[in-house]
This record gives structure tokens, sequence and C-alpha cells, in this order.
């Protein structure tokens, strides 16, 4: 089925945006399609068991990050925008879901606390997605996935709420 989705374009997709819009379940559709397991920055990220708590050394998830760009193909979602950009020279396809912060925390308070987060981590992490957009000089913020996509030369996309998420994801799976 990945070769009906189309020509190189879905080869090296990146998706960015906020917490709770909806990048995980994107990937995963498009994991159908493109028949490839996609990339969790988050799993990247953060030590194994330790969501939330304990990141890993920055310079080594960055070179881990730079390595899986090297191959021919892959999907990878996440919110960290430094971490997008080690990607954006390799990438094909960038996906921004751009998602009202309401949403985005109504979607996180539906899913519940992951990875055995804390209530206290759970509510840092709602309170966090709530400020996406006051975010400045911050990679993982509005201001800098808007950039990485504004300068982004190829192929991109950009959803602006979960119908259009699920319309995309529709119109590729019927590919």
């Amino acid at each position: 089925m990945a070769r009906h989705v189309g020509d190189g374009v879905f080869s090296r997709v990146a998706i960015m945006g906020n917490g709770g819009s909806g990048k995980t379940w994107l990937a995963k559709r498009l994991a159908l399609c493109l028949e490839r397991a996609p990339v969790h920055l988050d799993d990247v990220y953060w030590q194994p068991e330790r969501f939330g708590s304990a990141a890993r050394d920055k310079a080594v998830v960055a070179e881990e990050v730079r390595r899986l760009s090297r191959a021919p193909e892959w999907l990878v979602e996440g919110v960290y925008g430094w971490l997008i950009d080690v990607l954006v020279p390799r990438t094909s396809l960038l996906i921004f879901l751009d998602l009202p912060e309401d949403e985005c925390v109504a979607n996180v308070k539906a899913r519940g606390k992951q990875y055995r987060e804390s209530d206290e981590n759970f509510a840092e992490l709602i309170d966090w997605v709530s400020k996406y957009r006051q975010r400045v000089n911050n990679w993982n913020s509005f201001e800098a996935h808007q950039r990485l996509f504004n300068e982004f030369q190829y192929a991109k996309v950009r959803l602006r709420s979960r119908t259009e998420i699920s319309a995309y994801a529709d119109r590729l799976s019927s590919n």
C-alpha cells in the first residue's frame, strides 16, 4: 500500500505540533499507509520508564535523531522543534498540526495520564500545553514550529482542526 500514497514525498515524514494536537494519532494512521513504524520523539528524548521526569542527554538524543535522518525512509512525530530541526535537511514532507490550545488541552485530558505519570506531572503537562503560543525563544512552541514550517522549502501540510487531520488521514488511506 505504501507505493500508492505518493512518490518520494512520503519517504521521510516529520509531524510536529503542540502536545495533544494529534501527532501520535496521525503518525499511527500514516504508518498503516506507509507500512513503517512511527518514531515517537518522546520515546527518544525521555529515559525509559521516566517520561516527563528524566530527559536523556540532549547531545546523545540529537545524534540518534541525526542517524535516523540518514535512513531512506522514516516517519517521525514530536513536539521537539530542535529535533525536528535536525530532521529538516532530510525531510521530504513536513506536517504541522496547528490546533487551538483548548482543543489540545481537551485531548490531553481525554487520553489521561500516560507512562505512569504522576498527578503533579500531568497537571504540569496540561499547563504547558495551554501555553504553547505564549512560549518564546523555545523550540517546543508555536513560534518555533511556525518558523520551521515557513522556512521549509519542500512538501508541507498545515492542518488546523481535528476535522482536517481526519480528512487528510482518510484521503491517504484511500489512495
